[in-house]
């Protein structure tokens, strides 16, 4: 690296210390988190109780529809709770459809499937997803792949987390969603749905601290127009 990519002290200090707090911006947090259960949760447990497909899906996307509403009045990000929505809104239409209330979770399965071989094929391919989702958020936006090597390993051990992660998750509902009936199907995807994440986002905090910190590659652009700025105002003042 060159000097001007070479990070600093100070700058490693100061990534180990916003780590946590940009993978939990990009994530969604403890929020996004009960956002991503509670319309499950809802579902499954309105079916434990009367067996109704049409009452528990409509609950679901009732309350999941009812946290964007609570976002939107609270002018927060509504990112994750729309994300959530449409995932609710596919899993009532195929369950509405099928008339299966297993179905209602099978959209989120395939997603959850298609996210895991999409870290690990863009891994091998040399552009980790992780990566790819958090260069912004640190403000490097790609210059880890070719300007900061340890940085890309670090986010390359993250993304092979994420997808075996996920892999292992889908290893187990997959045969649970022909064998199983619909209520342990439920309960056990519901209880699998935050610890791989957290796992997951475990790791990847572990691999980011002691990586190199990011470039931020947005300051470097403000300080090359404040730069050139400087040199045209040197040139008029020449003149």
């Amino acid at each position: 690296m060159t000097s001007l990519d070479k990070p600093t002290e100070d700058a490693q200090r100061d990534s180990r210390a916003v780590t946590e707090a940009a993978l939990f911006e990009a994530f969604g947090g403890l929020r996004g988190m009960i956002e991503t259960v509670v319309p499950g949760l809802l579902f499954v447990t309105i079916f434990t109780i009367n067996k109704d497909l049409h009452s528990a899906a409509i609950a679901a996307l009732g309350v999941s529809i009812l946290l964007v509403v609570v976002r939107l009045v609270m002018k927060d990000t509504v990112k994750h709770a729309f994300s959530g929505v449409f995932g609710v809104a596919f899993g009532v239409v195929f369950a509405m459809m099928t008339g299966n209330a297993k179905d209602f979770y099978l959209p989120g399965m395939l997603y959850t499937l298609g996210l895991a071989l999409a870290y690990i094929i863009t891994t091998l391919a040399g552009v980790p997803l992780i990566g790819l989702i958090l260069g912004p958020v640190f403000k490097e936006n790609l210059s880890w792949r070719t300007r900061n090597p340890g940085r890309k390993t670090a986010y390359a051990k993250a993304s092979w987390a994420w997808g075996l992660i996920l892999l292992a998750k889908c290893a187990i509902l997959f045969p649970l969603y022909w064998w199983a009936d619909t209520t342990q199907f439920g309960w056990v995807l519901i209880a699998l749905k935050i610890p791989p994440f957290l796992l997951a986002v475990w790791l990847t905090w572990v691999f980011l601290a002691k990586a190199p910190p990011p470039i931020d590659v947005f300051a470097e652009m403000e300080a090359e127009e404040r730069a050139e700025k400087e040199r045209e105002a040197a040139a008029r003042s020449a003149d």
